[in-house]
């Protein structure tokens, strides 16, 4: 399998090549050449399958310059029981009748993004041979708040890897801002952005497209790469799991072999979601994608009028990781809807930094309305949503699966579709207890405590274990102390590799 830029700058590229670059030097994006295919007969045959296996499986045909071995090695040092806490590492919890809930938030930092940052280091450390680079990769990431933590402890102490983490000083939770200016390790720097995360997202975007920088840091045995969604390797581990929570309903019981379902993905920077796309254009049988926006509604917009528009008030939200205007990999989508003409997803990127919008043609915006549906969900609504579902079903969920499922039950109230569905599930209710415990337990719970005490409370009052990652979080010592401004971030990283 051969990936080319979505803006045309560099095409025919092998996938360890795409994965240690993490974007095109044109500031494109990688996608594959060509589609991969998998039979009815292949999907059914993963029913039968660990999660380690269905990984192998799905990762083969995109990474075809890996060999097995390689492959495998990468799969069962990612997918342990021991990091997951899980032996089905992404399990399904049956809400109702026609709803599962698809839990990716068993990882060691409670939220999705370890499906993909437990398994990228070993893809890189291997790319890194394969391509025979000699210089040490210097990640960098921009982070809502989870990628982060993920992020560093994925590459912790990761030999010939460094990485930098850039995140919204005030726009993450406490718990979240925790997890990263604590985080342990001699390779790993986390440092607050003063201004939002599309603020740190366009900082971390400059930097990889200076040349200048770039030459400097191939004089000193420098190369840059990315642990975000914008790099292909950590987007294609996304994939294995909708296939795999297919094939666990198909165990269950709850689908024949080519019943279609509906997926609801609570979606920021679109990497989630369009991994579920991938997965459906590879075969998975879909009915349809169905994106959940918070407050910040630019993709629920963009996908009801075709027209994309970041021009608008932003919003912090009890959704944080969905506290986002410029959805990268939507830039992957239109490559694929526009048969790869990367000179209309040039144009349409150039109005978005020059004008802040733009608006796809009509047969482009007809093909995005057949697959998804979108709508969001206010504050209040999300609020009333963990209320309900708890209530329901004594199940606790966090604010950002939340969004999900409200946004699900407007989609069925508007289209009376009631196909089986899943619901990505994102991260644990622990890390953004302030607003699980207020749902749940009333605003007068919140009353002179702490986020970590609200650990202690939902843990007690919902009986549910607090994961050990967050445990005496506020007990460990911070070792990330800066703050700059965006237009100070490249002299951050000129100055913490001394360049």
């Amino acid at each position: 399998m051969h990936y080319e830029s979505t803006r045309g700058g560099l095409k025919s590229v092998l996938s360890a090549e795409a994965i240690k670059q993490g974007i095109a030097p044109d500031g494109g994006l990688f996608v594959p050449e060509k589609r991969v295919k998998l039979s009815m007969d292949e999907i059914k045959s993963l029913a039968g399958m660990s999660y380690r296996e269905r990984a192998i499986h799905i990762l083969k045909p995109y990474l075809t310059d890996y060999s097995d071995e390689e492959i495998k090695d990468c799969v069962y040092n990612a997918y342990t029981e021991e990091k997951f806490g899980h032996s089905a590492i992404a399990p399904l919890f049956k809400l109702n009748e026609n709803v599962n809930v698809l839990e990716l938030w068993h990882g060691p930092t409670c939220a999705f993004k370890d499906m993909a940052l437990q398994i990228l280091p070993h893809f890189l450390v291997k790319a890194v041979r394969k391509t025979g680079e000699t210089g040490e990769i210097v990640i960098l990431v921009a982070t809502s708040g989870d990628t982060g933590k993920a992020a560093l402890e994925g590459f912790k102490d990761v030999e010939g890897t460094r990485i930098i983490v850039f995140f919204p000083e005030k726009g993450v939770s406490l718990v979240q801002k925790m997890q990263m200016v604590t985080q342990e390790g001699k390779n790993v720097y986390s440092i607050g952005v003063d201004g939002n995360f599309d603020d740190a997202q366009s900082g971390v975007k400059t930097i990889f497209t200076d040349d200048v920088l770039k030459n400097k840091m191939v004089e000193n045995g420098y190369r840059f790469s990315s642990a975000n969604s914008i790099n292909w390797g950590r987007l294609v581990p996304q994939i294995v799991y909708y296939f795999s929570a297919y094939a666990d309903m198909i165990n269950n019981g709850e689908i024949q072999t080519d019943e279609r379902i509906n997926i609801v993905v609570p979606t920021g920077n679109f990497g989630n979601i369009l991994a579920a796309f991938y997965a459906m254009e590879m075969g998975l049988p879909v009915n349809r994608l169905i994106c959940a926006s918070n407050d910040n509604n630019v993709l629920t917009d963009f996908i009801n009028t075709g027209t994309y528009d970041k021009n608008r008030e932003f919003k912090r939200t009890i959704s944080p990781s969905m506290d986002i205007l410029i959805s990268s990999n939507l830039e992957r989508l239109l490559f694929e809807l526009t048969d790869h003409d990367s000179s209309i997803v040039n144009k349409w990127m150039d109005q978005l930094k020059n004008d802040g919008r733009y608006s796809v043609d009509s047969d482009t915006k007809k093909k995005i309305s057949d697959i998804f549906w979108s709508g969001f969900s206010n504050e209040v609504e999300t609020l009333k949503t963990i209320e309900a579902i708890y209530k329901e079903y004594n199940y606790v969920i966090d604010t950002h699966t939340a969004v999900g499922i409200d946004v699900y039950d407007k989609y069925v109230i508007s289209t009376g579709d009631i196909t089986k569905t899943v619901i990505a599930s994102t991260a644990s209710p622990f890390k953004f207890n302030a607003s699980v415990v207020k749902a749940v337990l009333g605003e007068d719970a919140l009353k002179g405590r702490t986020e970590f005490e609200l650990l202690e409370i939902l843990s007690k009052e919902c009986g549910l274990k607090i994961p050990e990652s967050l445990k005496n979080l506020d007990k460990q010592t911070v070792n990330h102390k800066t703050v700059c401004s965006s237009s100070d971030m490249k002299q951050q990283v000129e100055k913490l590799l001394g360049i």
